[in-house]
């Protein structure tokens, strides 16, 4: 199709009398920006969303003093690794993998991928799972087993149930903040994500300096979403609970990043503010107590949370997160994803640039291709 329309810019379009005309010239110029454009289509997505980001942050006096976070005890969490596991490994990034106690089988396919990466870039990784309470006793004590052959499960006391995702980003945010002081960075990533640790610190270390302090709130950002008022849905927000006709810029909660300082900010936010009836969203939640901090997101085109992204090898080995992975899915994706040889950077490019084409288009024509 290409070959024929450049035919015809050529042959139809390009001489007048016999004289050259100017519209192969144009053609050819056209042909060299789309395929500038999909080579760094996510440079481009990520201009636009910084453009259209909402910079405000809530009025506030003076900074937060971070001593001033309230103490959180080993108590509050009915299961949960040894306190000291943290000073033991010392890791650079600690992830935390928010699961409902049932997922099991999702639990074991990120252990046996993503999740069983320790050393990254000459750089320590540790990956917890974080649950709820479950109200079936059965599977309350299938939890505990797995707790004893594990050691990576945290367990909050609250129930495990959508309307607590909340509760359960809170509960974690605690644990991080008081059994991990080590971390430089936290990443929060649901358990139908495809997480690709590499990708993350190589991007951190390209973007900032490693060791770098400062505030980092970086994910795949959403920009002015309207609260649901609609009393049937699982996201219902009434007014009463929140006013406002639209939230503050917020990262997706299928993951984010957030470095140690935005974390103690926002955890003490958090704790600070009242809980309205019902719960916003975690990641709005996350947002609204991000800005009150003064601490603004930053978008990475390489996390997804909105439209699905279809499968590609140097696709997936270039993005940070892939949402909506089904258990089979990663064990086969992250096998071929680093299989040999690793692809080329025009490959890279290439496959990413085409991935959120196709993706942009399943959202616009609301299909899901790839899926």
């Amino acid at each position: 199709m290409v070959g024929r329309g450049l035919w015809v810019c050529k042959h139809r379009l390009g001489k007048r009398g016999g004289r050259p005309g100017v519209l192969p010239f144009v053609c050819a110029a056209a042909a060299a920006a789309a395929l500038l454009a999909l080579l760094f289509v996510d440079l481009i997505e990520s201009w636009v969303t910084s453009m259209n980001m909402n910079t405000a942050t809530e009025p506030r006096a003076g900074g937060y003093p971070l001593q001033s976070v309230p103490p959180t005890r080993a108590d509050e969490f009915l299961l949960m690794p040894s306190p000291l596991v943290c000073q033991r490994a010392k890791p650079y990034l600690i992830t935390m993998v928010t699961s409902a106690p049932a997922n099991q089988v999702a639990r074991e396919a990120i252990r046996k991928t993503w999740g069983g990466e320790v050393d990254v870039r000459g750089l320590r990784v540790m990956t917890l799972f974080m649950v709820g309470v479950a109200t079936d006793p059965g599977l309350a004590k299938l939890l505990i087993e797995e707790a004893r052959e594990q050691g990576d499960l945290v367990q909050g006391r609250f129930l495990d149930t959508y309307s607590n995702l909340t509760l359960k980003t809170l509960s974690m945010l605690g644990w991080v903040r008081r059994f991990c002081p080590q971390a430089h960075f936290m990443a929060k990533v649901d358990d139908d994500v495809l997480f690709n640790p590499s990708t993350l610190l190589h991007f951190l270390n390209k973007s900032r300096n490693p060791y770098e302090q400062g505030d980092l709130y970086l994910g795949r950002v959403h920009l002015r979403v309207a609260p649901d008022r609609d009393q049937d849905s699982k996201h219902y927000l009434p007014a009463g609970a929140y006013p406002p006709s639209v939230f503050p810029d917020y990262c997706s909660g299928t993951a984010y990043i957030l470095s140690r300082s935005a974390l103690l900010k926002i955890s003490l936010a958090a704790s600070a503010s009242p809980l309205s009836t019902p719960l916003p969203p975690e990641d709005v939640f996350v947002g609204l107590c991000a800005r009150t901090a003064g601490v603004l997101p930053s978008h990475c085109p390489l996390f997804s949370g909105g439209p699905g992204v279809p499968y590609g090898r140097c696709c997936y080995q270039a993005m940070v997160s892939i949402h909506h992975i089904a258990p089979r899915e990663m064990l086969q994706y992250w096998a071929e994803v680093h299989s040999s040889p690793p692809c080329s950077w025009l490959s890279l490019r290439a496959s990413l640039g085409m991935c959120k084409v196709r993706s942009m288009l399943g959202s616009v024509l609301g299909l899901e291709l790839g899926l």
